[in-house]
């Protein structure tokens, strides 16, 4: 059996000499440079104008830094391995200075930010977040700059269901498709006989599903296989311990809800209102994650989740306070990843050809010789 303990670091590929082999030999960009700038823009302004029209969202500022000491920024896992960038903020001659963290994504500010932006129920936010992540390995879909539409709704008790959450996955996937769809339209070279079409449907199943489906296999290798089954998928429930002892992936312990009890129409008792939505690349001809999103915590699930990962100090934090005072909303959102997305929609073979970023020697090196060329 291979190391299931190894892949929850993340779906990052972990070696220049693996990259070289996956990444295909035969690639021909569909839109040179130029016009691939043009179609990204048209991506970006049609998925952000139909996304908000969907879920009755509002495009509103984000912030690029957060106070340290709030508890705003987003750990991603729950291990605290993917440390943000800090620095020191002087002012007035360090008299009432700050100490400030890049964000690494803003999943916890946005919560905060539907109080502060007078949301109700059925309103969100929308925002063009920017981020920054040392820790990840840069390979062919991980970048350390970070680009996502981040997003957040206002929820009631009653909404904290598998059902809502899977209505509103299915109004993100059509906005993802129908910008894929809008593209093709303005640009026909997209409309490559070489790849299928965008599917219309996603599957869903639960990673406690998949897990029984695939037994042996650790989680990158359960996702393949799902995806060449069903090249579009939403799996549910990441965070929670599986039957084999691991979670499907780590995930941090305070914004989405892992720990909720759910059944399926077999009766079945799972865990998790949350999960992701992953694709079939037919371009690198791998797994390809868009999204994770989920429905937040309650102060009674934050609790659960702090105390399961060993982390209840966080409660004296003024953002969990907010949680366990009842002080922000109850909510539902997600991140979804923009360079992510411009690549699969517009068939590319990596991340530095829809995004500019800082990319070490060796793989511009490798990406060249297969007619990749990475934007700096």
């Amino acid at each position: 059996m291979k190391d299931k303990k190894a892949d929850l670091a993340g779906p990052g590929i972990g070696n220049y000499e693996d990259l070289e082999k996956v990444l295909p030999s035969d690639y021909t960009p569909l839109l040179p440079p130029k016009k691939r700038m043009q179609a990204v823009y048209e991506v970006k302004n049609d998925i952000e104008t139909n996304l908000c029209r969907e879920l009755g969202l509002q495009m509103v500022q984000v912030p690029l830094i957060v106070d340290r000491d709030s508890g705003m920024n987003d750990l991603l896992d729950r291990d605290g391995s993917r440390t943000p960038i800090g620095f020191h903020i002087s002012n007035d001659y360090d008299k009432h200075p700050i100490d400030a963290e890049v964000v690494q994504a803003a999943t916890k500010w946005k919560r905060f930010a539907l109080k502060q932006f007078d949301c109700t129920v059925g309103e969100g936010i929308c925002t063009d977040m920017r981020a920054v992540r040392k820790n990840y390995f840069l390979d062919h879909d991980h970048s350390c700059y970070v680009d996502q539409w981040d997003w957040e709704r206002v929820v009631t008790a009653d909404q904290r269901t598998l059902e809502f959450l899977k209505e509103v996955v299915r109004k993100i996937w059509k906005v993802i498709r129908g910008a894929g769809l809008h593209a093709r339209k303005l640009f026909p070279e997209l409309a490559d006989g070489k790849y299928p079409d965008f599917p219309e449907e996603l599957t869903f199943i639960h990673a406690e599903d998949l897990l029984e489906k695939y037994p042996d296999l650790p989680r990158k290798e359960r996702e393949t296989r799902i995806l060449q089954e069903c090249p579009a998928v939403f799996i549910i429930g990441i965070g929670w311990k599986l039957a084999d002892g691991y979670p499907h992936e780590m995930r941090a312990a305070d914004y989405d809800d892992w720990v909720t009890e759910t059944k399926g129409a077999d009766g079945k008792v799972r865990h998790g209102i949350n999960g992701d939505i992953l694709v079939w690349n037919p371009v690198t001809r791998r797994r390809h994650e868009l999204t994770s999103m989920g429905i937040r915590v309650t102060k009674e699930t934050l609790k659960r989740q702090l105390e399961i990962c060993g982390l209840t100090h966080f409660l004296k934090l003024p953002y969990h306070k907010m949680i366990v005072n009842d002080e922000i909303p109850l909510s539902i959102g997600g991140g979804i990843g923009q360079a992510r997305t411009f690549m699969y929609l517009l068939r590319t073979a990596h991340l530095g050809e829809v995004t500019v970023s800082v990319w070490p020697q060796i793989l511009k090196d490798i990406c060249a010789k297969k007619n990749i060329h990475v934007l700096e």
